[in-house]
């Protein structure tokens, strides 16, 4: 995560980008990508797409990408991109 965020130029943002490698967050959060067709193409259980806006610990918002025919929101990863982010910001935050 730490090239990653590099590589996006994060360093210098409010954005942070997290690892979860035992998934403690995903399950918590109720993200977890469990599809039988994901789970055969991937190997093991993913995260699914998603974005997620926390304030002071608070979660203010979050947008899932998938959906029930869409496990892993390819049809629809807008949701979790930075422009409905803002979209998110600028509700909460007008």
């Amino acid at each position: 995560m730490t090239q990653w965020s590099k590589e996006l130029g994060l360093g210098k943002t409010m954005m942070t980008c997290l690892g979860d490698p035992r998934r403690d967050l995903t399950e918590a959060l109720g993200v977890v990508m469990d599809h039988p067709d994901t789970k055969r193409a991937l190997g093991n259980r993913r995260c699914k797409r998603f974005s997620m806006l926390v304030d002071d610990g608070v979660i203010r918002a979050i947008n899932i990408a998938a959906g029930k025919d869409d496990p892993a929101g390819d049809k629809n990863p807008y949701v979790s991109f930075a422009e409905k982010m803002v979209e998110d910001l600028n509700t909460l935050y007008p």
